[in-house]
């Protein structure tokens, strides 16, 4: 189990950021201009930098949460996959 530091900001952890970004993607059911979606990011905290929401989209984009695609950002979507057997 990882245990925080007693002194962590949560506000600014990767996982809670990205978290909200994943939330301002879903209100769009398109692609977004990353600058729209960086400004409504760093207007929720003023802790928040321009370098957290590049970590952020990093770290979602290499999980494949989202597409970029021309400045522009989108979730990715989501089919449900069948394991078909251990190494399937």
């Amino acid at each position: 189990m990882i245990l925080p530091h007693p002194e962590t900001d949560f506000s600014t952890n990767i996982l809670v950021v990205a978290t909200d970004i994943l939330n301002e993607l879903k209100q769009h059911n398109k692609k977004v201009l990353l600058e729209k979606v960086m400004q409504s990011f760093l207007d929720k905290d003023i802790k928040r930098t321009p370098d957290l929401f590049i970590k952020s989209l990093v770290f979602l984009y290499s999980f494949g949460l989202i597409e970029y695609d021309n400045y522009k950002v989108k979730l990715t979507p989501r089919t449900p996959k069948q394991q078909m057997n251990l190494f399937g």
